[in-house]
């Protein structure tokens, strides 16, 4: 995408953004209905599920874009591949946020070490640490090899993380596809659909303002070297 055609689409997918995030929230607060059991905190589900479902959305576009780097050496898909990581470490970010909130007045406690729990924080600690590798490798082919190296391990942690809550622990089932008494009531996958529309908006403007920036970078090292030789 050219930056003619970027700046001409920003404003167009900001107020897209901005409208579906409002009328999701109004879902989540005005249409929704409470939850028998867990009361009001349960609606931060449809912040929860739905960033999770978006950060684990963009560490794939990281395991493909870091495939297809090691196969091509071209640096163009280290920037897709870190642009994504960047956004997908902050939805996760807001999961392991959001995860605390809801569980405190459900379970009594802030944390647990739960299968789901820490799996998620471990994939949490290996981007943070892909992009910390980022900072302190100068050199741009090394720290792209290493990077996609470590982007690769990192989604390698994600179906982990959907396969651990198979497993006896505090997180509650998969309210999706969980068995017997899991499932959403049919008025409450209205705001969730919408949630999801939301975030994931949210994620690709956040993807494609960072991928700017990482190109504009890219140029401008470029044009700093050129101007040395």
């Amino acid at each position: 995408m050219s930056e003619s055609t970027y700046q001409r689409l920003t404003p167009a997918l900001v107020a897209a953004t901005l409208v579906l995030l409002l009328v999701a929230l109004y879902q989540v607060f005005f249409v929704v209905p409470t939850e028998k059991t867990m009361g009001v905190v349960q609606r931060i589900f449809y912040i929860h599920m739905p960033s999770a479902v978006v950060s684990f959305n963009l560490f794939f576009v990281v395991f493909v874009c870091s495939i297809a780097y090691l196969r091509t050496r071209r640096l163009g898909w280290d920037r897709v591949a870190v642009s994504a990581a960047e956004v997908g470490t902050i939805f996760c970010a807001a999961v392991l946020i959001t995860g605390p909130l809801w569980a405190k007045p459900v379970w009594g406690i802030w944390w647990a070490w739960d299968p789901r729990l820490t799996t998620t924080l471990i994939l949490f600690l290996i981007f943070v640490g892909y992009l910390m590798l980022r900072v302190y490798v100068e050199d741009p082919n090394r720290r792209a090899l290493l990077s996609a190296v470590v982007g690769i391990i990192g989604f390698v942690d994600v179906p982990i993380v959907y396969i651990a809550n198979r497993f006896r622990g505090q997180h509650p089932k998969p309210v999706i596809g969980g068995g017997e008494g899991s499932g959403l009531a049919p008025e409450m996958w209205v705001g969730l659909i919408w949630c999801l529309v939301a975030l994931h908006a949210l994620g690709l403007l956040l993807f494609l303002q960072r991928y700017r920036l990482e190109t504009l970078s890219h140029e401008l090292n470029e044009l700093y070297r050129r101007v040395r030789a």
